[in-house]
């Protein structure tokens, strides 16, 4: 079991009801496609970030990557990042992966909860 994220580039969705209607619109148009949308800049650098605390999942030797796929990057579509953690580490690893995005200017988005995570 799994759980999940998404974190995007743009402005802050007005509420939860919004971010979660953006996520929609973003995820069929970056991911439920079979066009290839290579990452931007910023969430490769977001990507980056999140490796700087934890190994990335085809690195890590002592088991101790939260992320349940790898290589992360590999689940960046243009603007847009949803991944997968490993659910006994979700509550640390997701309140680290939101902090780092709202550090960074970026939206983080639990769809589990229908909220906009920060």
């Amino acid at each position: 079991m799994s759980y999940d994220l998404a974190v995007w580039e743009g402005d802050h969705p007005a509420d939860d009801t919004a971010a979660g209607r953006l996520f929609t619109e973003l995820y069929g148009h970056y991911v439920d496609t079979d066009l290839m949308h290579p990452p931007t800049a910023r969430i490769a650098q977001y990507v980056a970030a999140l490796l700087e605390r934890w190994p990335d999942l085809t690195e890590d030797e002592d088991d101790i990557s939260p992320w349940s796929t790898g290589p992360l990057i590999g689940e960046a579509r243009g603007p847009l990042i949803y991944f997968p953690l490993r659910y006994s580490m979700a509550d640390e690893a997701s309140a680290h992966a939101a902090t780092v995005a709202t550090a960074m200017g970026l939206v983080c988005y639990d769809p589990q909860t229908h909220q906009v995570r920060k």
